[in-house]
This record gives structure tokens, C-alpha cells and sequence, in this order.
């Protein structure tokens, strides 16, 4: 028997030289370690032996088991290392696509600012954009907000260290750099580069001295919206906001005005909503934007007469939607990039 697993083991190591391919490795395979291999055939044999024989044989057979285990791990690293050569000198055609590259997906704060955008363009808006970086005219002075409002205090506004001189705003002097607080600053550019009527939303990035929790982040985005037309009344803008509301939350969403104060609108209002598509915030009110007409003394600020103009305006955060869409409840998961999140949306 030790004669029989010596013969076995030099013969499998002598055919092994002549395999080079996958195909060859497996057939090889078979013939020794196979249900009806060489090396199969000795192990069952093991029935027919005495008590005595068998540790003895055993272990022989063992031995040989693992020389053919080496022989055939070292046939499939040599096959392999020669499938890789052969796949490094093909020829290589640079105009095929990589196979390995995965498909891009938009973010989800991209995705609902599609969304939300595609339902104001249905009412015949159009989108606005301005500059991140804003001078204090724009983003406070011409939207009626007074000097001591705590909104311009440094604990709230990313303040710049330089001052600039606006060759275009009506004040033209030095005014203090900011990043924005708020796309608001896009509407009174707007207003001072249309002639009346026209619908916008502006969307982007805004900055505040926030700290940053499951609902707060120094850096957060917002869309706004202005209309301005002859006759713009609160009928208009619960039709608007009531229409994008059963489309981003379904027809059986709800909104709700709650009276309110802000420096550029007048009447202010906080809009709620309540749908029963939140998943465990069903049917409870939530606050999702502020809104209102706007103030005859932001029209004047923007050189429109107020007794011809009125409008509406209305702003909210993109993240809050986003996170009443998806049921997300931390907005620090929009900025991790943690892929693992962002697949979820793919």
C-alpha cells in the first residue's frame, strides 16, 4: 500500500507538469481526487482492511492526500498567474468602456431639489440664482431689516473681513461681505434686473452660525420663491403653496397659516403641514416654511412702485423636505458622504 500511494503521488506530480489551462486543471482534478479518481479509489479500499491495518494505512493515505493538495494548489496559482499574463499582453482598445465603473446616482438633496423645482415650474416659474458670497445691502438693508435685527449680530452671520464698494446697488458705498443667510438676496436681484411680472424660486447654499445637531448645520440650503404681478393676493399664495404641497406629500396633504413676523413680508405667515404620508409623522402639523405678500417698502427699496406691484414670497429648507420625504432624521447624514446612506437613494 505505501508502494501503491508513493506511485500515485509521483504520477500526479509528473502529469501535473503538462497542465497550463483552467480546463486541463479541472480534468486533472478529476483523475486524482475525482469520485472516481485515483487517489478516491485507494481511500475506499480502507473497507477492506483489518482493525490492525487501518491507523497505518490511514496515515499513508493522509500523507499522500496532502502532497496532492499541494500539488494541485500550486497548478492553480500557476494557471491563474498565466491567465493574468495573458490578459496584461492582450492588446488593449482604449476606446471601450471600463467595465468596473460604477454608475453615478444623484444625491438626495439634488433630488429633492428637482422635485420640488419641477412643481413651481409647473406653475410657471423659473429658476433664479445668485452669488453665495453677498454684500449687506442685498442681504439685509433692501429686504427691510433694520440695523439692531439680531440676524446681522455675529453670533448668527459668517461675516468677511473685507468691505467692498457696489458699483450696483442703489446705496453705492462700502458694505460689509457676508456669506448669505438666506437666498432672499436672490429675489431683491431679481427685483432690481426684471421689469415686472415674473415667477422665480432661487434655489442654493446658505450660511449661518448654527451649531450643528440631528437638525441644524452651519450650512444648509434653501429654495424661495417671489412672484411679483399687478393683484397678487393671500389667494394666490395658499393656491401655490397648497399645490406644491400635494405634490412633493400627496392629494391628501394639508396646509395651514399661522400668522407671523417677518421684516420683508406683509401679512407673515408660518405655513404648517399635515399629511398621512410621514410614516410616525402622520397627521400631526408640522412646521415646513414662512411665507407672505411682500412689504411695500421691499418693493420700494427695488425701485417698484407698491401702487402698482404687489407679489408674494415664501422660502423654505431643502434638507426638511428631503428629511420628511425620506424619513431621514438627522441632517448631519447629508454631509457625511457615508455611502452606505446614499446607496439607499440610488
Amino acid at each position: 500500500m505505501q508502494q501503491q500511494l508513493a506511485q500515485l503521488v509521483a504520477t500526479a506530480r509528473q502529469e501535473s507538469a503538462s497542465v497550463t489551462t483552467r480546463a486541463e486543471l479541472e480534468a486533472f482534478k478529476a483523475r486524482v481526487v475525482g469520485p472516481h479518481g485515483s487517489l478516491t479509489q485507494v481511500m475506499k479500499g480502507m473497507a477492506t482492511l483489518s482493525k490492525e491495518d487501518r491507523p497505518v494505512v490511514g496515515k499513508l493515505i493522509n500523507e499522500a492526500k496532502k502532497a496532492v493538495e499541494e500539488i494541485l494548489a500550486a497548478l492553480l496559482q500557476k494557471v491563474e498567474d498565466a491567465e493574468i499574463a495573458s490578459a496584461l499582453s492582450a492588446p488593449l482598445d482604449p476606446t471601450l468602456p471600463s467595465p468596473d465603473a460604477p454608475a453615478g446616482n444623484l444625491h438626495p438633496l439634488s433630488r429633492t431639489r428637482e422635485r420640488i423645482l419641477n412643481s413651481f415650474r409647473k406653475l410657471g416659474f423659473t429658476v433664479a440664482e445668485g452669488p453665495e458670497v453677498e454684500t449687506e445691502w442685498y442681504c439685509f438693508d433692501a429686504l427691510n431689516t433694520p440695523g439692531d435685527h439680531p440676524a446681522r449680530d455675529m453670533q448668527d452671520t459668517l461675516y468677511l473681513p473685507k468691505t467692498f464698494r457696489s458699483a450696483d446697488a442703489p446705496r453705492r458705498q462700502e458694505e460689509a461681505m457676508l456669506l448669505r443667510t438666506h437666498t432672499s438676496s436672490v429675489q431683491v436681484r431679481t427685483m432690481l434686473s426684471r421689469r415686472p411680472p415674473f415667477r422665480i424660486v432661487a434655489p442654493g447654499r446658505c450660511f449661518r452660525r448654527d451649531a450643528v445637531d440631528a437638525t441644524h448645520s452651519a450650512n444648509f440650503h434653501q429654495v424661495e420663491g417671489l412672484w411679483i404681478d399687478r393683484g397678487v393676493t393671500l389667494a394666490d399664495l395658499r393656491g401655490v403653496l397648497d399645490f406644491f404641497v400635494k405634490e412633493t406629500f400627496g392629494a391628501d396633504a394639508e396646509i395651514r397659516l399661522r400668522p407671523s413676523f417677518f421684516p420683508f413680508t406683509e401679512p407673515s405667515f408660518e405655513m404648517d403641514l399635515r399629511s398621512p404620508n410621514l410614516g410616525r409623522l402622520s397627521n400631526r402639523w408640522l412646521e415646513i416654511m414662512g411665507c407672505g405678500l411682500v412689504d411695500p417698502k421691499v418693493l420700494e427699496l427695488c425701485g417698484l412702485d407698491p401702487q402698482e406691484w404687489s407679489g408674494l414670497a415664501f422660502g423654505l429648507g431643502l434638507e426638511r423636505i428631503a428629511m420628511l420625504v425620506h424619513g431621514i432624521d438627522d441632517i448631519r447624514h447629508f454631509y457625511q458622504n457615508d455611502v452606505r446612506f446614499l446607496r439607499q437613494f440610488a
